[in-house]
């Protein structure tokens, strides 16, 4: 992911916060706050190899500065909607990790709503678990929402 990428990254972030299933934010922020809070050693897009588009982005910010916390990341992906179903979301996901783990990533963590379960199932396909709910954590459009909080341990880091 780079610079240049940033108003097609921010675009299919958009459209994730659009279905209103992706996240508590309902709108992407500036390139500037984005990009400021995401490690850039482990962001990455995937284009269409036709277009140039991006598709699909995953990225990682650290969970904390403490020296005990350095192989610990949250994560987010994003599919474009008119790409999902077709392994892109799997296959950059797997990609994101290995990178991670060579990296000396041992946890990666997110939370999910759980109402989108295509997010959870691609999750799980890879590894993830679900490690419980945090129950009415925020409102989102007026509604209290639950968030599951997911984590993938590495099997060789840690």
């Amino acid at each position: 992911m780079r610079d240049t990428d940033a108003e097609q990254v921010l675009e299919v972030y958009q459209l994730g916060l659009d279905t209103g299933q992706a996240s508590f934010e309902t709108t992407a922020p500036s390139w500037e706050r984005f990009s400021a809070g995401k490690l850039h050693n482990l962001r990455y897009v995937v284009s269409d190899t036709e277009t140039g588009q991006v598709v699909a982005w995953v990225a990682a910010s650290r969970v904390s500065t403490r020296p005990v916390y350095a192989g610990v990341i949250e994560h987010s992906v994003y599919v474009h909607p008119g790409y999902r179903a077709c392994g892109i979301g799997r296959a950059l996901l797997t990609a994101f990790i290995e990178a991670g783990e060579d990296s000396g990533i041992w946890t990666v963590q997110s939370g999910i709503f759980p109402e989108n379960t295509a997010s959870l199932a691609l999750h799980e396909a890879v590894g993830f678990r679900v490690l419980g709910t945090r129950e009415r954590v925020g409102r989102h459009h007026g509604v209290w929402r639950d968030v599951l909080m997911i984590e993938r341990r590495s099997t060789t880091v840690g």
